[in-house]
């Protein structure tokens, strides 16, 4: 008998699938903000049992004809979607991602036929295949296949919108090639709303850990770094004032707020 082989299909079918499942578990398992999940009824659910069975088909995508913004949307997705997959299938109770041992190394998807752990995604293909901030060593290396697929430009916007399960991670949300940018304009401002402190009195701005791990994405020195988030931060008037008074002086205090690794749990 002839083996009948799994066709390819196009990635963006499979990724209009899976960002309609993952609209629908937004809706039954996570709180209003996007911010907490309920894994344990996730896990048990019908609807994550269509999930797995839908998120297998990611070995037959064929992702070769994507372009940037659309390669942008569907990793993003497919990160978020692997991270909730990951922690829901814990087979003990976690309260913190950090429990889970190498999770953003070993948890992946094979995807048109490569694997893709959550640090491939990252910093690999979204972050233009740059170091994780622990390493030196780019993730892909010269013969690496999913070379090709790495975002050509970074966008540091990524950070807000990639969920990693802890409770200081931005909040769920499903991104299209149709409204990628304003929704991870959106995305940015949200999560700045919530982790930016700008005091005028004592010269100091305090952000998240986020823009301290990955600072050279943003600017290549502390004062770049909040000079890129003016744009995106309600109180612009004060920072740009702050950062017009501390330029001669170079006496701009940037501080980071601590990180709650605590799950992202309801």
């Amino acid at each position: 008998m002839t083996q009948v082989l799994n066709q390819p299909r196009p990635a963006l079918e499979i990724s209009l699938d899976l960002q309609r499942l993952m609209l629908r578990m937004k809706g039954e398992f996570m709180d209003d903000f996007g911010q907490g999940v309920d894994y344990a009824k996730l896990k048990t659910s019908e609807l994550f049992k269509i999930y797995l069975s839908k998120s297998r088909e990611l070995s037959n995508a064929d992702i070769n004809t994507l372009n940037e913004n659309q390669r942008k949307a569907f990793f993003i997705n497919t990160y978020n979607a692997l991270t909730l997959h990951g922690l829901a299938v814990s087979e003990t109770p976690l309260a913190s991602v950090l429990d889970v041992t190498n999770f953003w190394s070993k948890t992946s998807y094979n995807i048109g036929g490569n694997i893709y752990s959550l640090d491939d995604i990252e910093h690999g293909i979204l972050r233009s295949n740059k170091p994780h901030p622990s390493s030196t060593t780019p993730l892909f290396l010269s013969h690496d296949p999913r070379l090709k697929f790495v975002m050509e430009e970074l966008d540091p916007r990524i950070h807000f919108a990639l969920v990693c399960g802890a409770k200081s991670c931005p909040a769920i949300n499903v991104y299209s090639e149709r409204n990628l940018d304003n929704a991870l304009k959106a995305a940015s401002i949200n999560f700045l709303a919530q982790e930016v402190n700008v005091d005028i009195n004592e010269k100091r701005v305090i952000l998240s850990k986020i823009l301290d791990w990955y600072g050279t994405d943003f600017g290549a020195t502390p004062r770049e770094v909040v000079e890129w988030i003016v744009p995106y931060i309600s109180d612009e008037t004060d920072l740009k004032s702050l950062l017009d008074e501390t330029k001669q002086e170079n006496n701009l205090e940037v501080i980071y707020s601590d990180y709650n690794w605590k799950l992202n749990k309801v």
